[in-house]
């Protein structure tokens, strides 16, 4: 992650004025585990997928909290080295996938509900989803996925989406990430070297009624965040964090970013988040169906 704060232009004055502290994200995925990194900042979590005991955190994948790490982990057992974007934001957790990520809309639906009830008693201004939902057959599920999302926006939450990981042809962008009502991120890592930046897979617009997309990048290729499967052997915490790739990880960098604006003026409105975001990127000179409006720059987002 240090990587990543340095090419998103998060330097190191601007992190210890701006962390999150305030805001409260909300993380569709396959849950989260009790890592140090969180502290006390899980402030709610559902099981939609088992239905376990409400409040009782779990991660049977690791993906979640991952993604979790990504977006407000604090470092704690790295000394700071793997924090996340927004390191003191709320976290607002719902499982909606399984252990093999696997899940349905119906799990969606009941889960951006749930978000709805909860929005005002914790606060609740951003919503991550890194879930790269496939081709829903079903025309009516479908819509109702897409009005939820609509609805969720028009509340005044930040939706953030991944692109999803089925690019690189035209028209790959994740059905719940082809809404005009949410932020969607794809991947690109800018001058990183290697044999599988997820740019190559990054899912691309436009989206089949032609609106532009994705709207914005970050990087999603090696990063290093909180380890789900951590093991504490009576002295120190074994494995505490891991590396993965793709847009899933883009997105939480990106709902960061968001953490931060409002915190530094709460009453901006979802809205002026996503054009203060979109105008603030770094134009990469790529086809707009790959970058959108360009690599994320914390830094211009922050200034003034």
């Amino acid at each position: 992650m240090q990587r990543v704060r340095q090419q998103v232009g998060l330097a190191q004055q601007i992190s210890q004025k701006w962390n999150g502290e305030g805001i409260t994200a909300a993380i569709l995925d396959t849950g989260i585990c009790l890592h140090p990194d969180f502290d006390n900042r899980i402030l709610l979590f559902r099981d939609f997928v088992n239905r376990r005991e409400a409040d009782k955190c779990y991660d049977d994948s690791g993906h979640g909290t991952h993604v979790a790490g990504c977006l407000a982990g604090n470092g704690r057992l790295s000394e700071g080295k793997y924090a996340g974007i927004a390191p003191k934001a709320g976290l607002v957790i719902g499982k909606v996938l399984d252990r093999k990520g696997n899940g349905s809309v119906t799990s969606m639906l009941e889960g951006i509900e749930w978000i709805l009830d909860n929005k005002d008693r914790y606060k609740i201004r951003i919503l991550n989803i890194s879930v790269g939902v496939g081709n829903i057959e079903d025309e009516e599920f479908e819509k109702k996925l897409y009005h939820a999302v609509e609805y969720l926006w028009k509340q005044g939450i930040v939706v953030v989406a991944a692109a999803g990981n089925n690019g690189p042809a035209p028209m790959t962008i994740s059905p719940i990430a082809t809404s005009q009502y949410v932020i969607t991120v794809g991947c690109h890592d800018g001058n990183l070297k290697s044999d599988h930046l997820c740019e190559h897979y990054s899912g691309r617009g436009p989206t089949k009624s032609s609106i532009k997309k994705p709207d914005i990048v970050a990087p999603g290729t090696d990063i290093i965040s909180c380890n789900g499967a951590l093991k504490w052997n009576g002295r120190k915490y074994l494995f505490p964090y891991i590396k993965k790739c793709g847009t899933s990880m883009a997105t939480p960098i990106v709902a960061g970013a968001c953490a931060l604006v409002l915190q530094k003026k709460e009453s901006m409105t979802n809205e002026e988040v996503k054009r203060k975001l979109l105008n603030s990127a770094d134009d990469l000179n790529e086809a707009w169906s790959k970058q959108g409006w360009g690599m994320l720059n914390i830094g211009r987002l922050l200034k003034n």
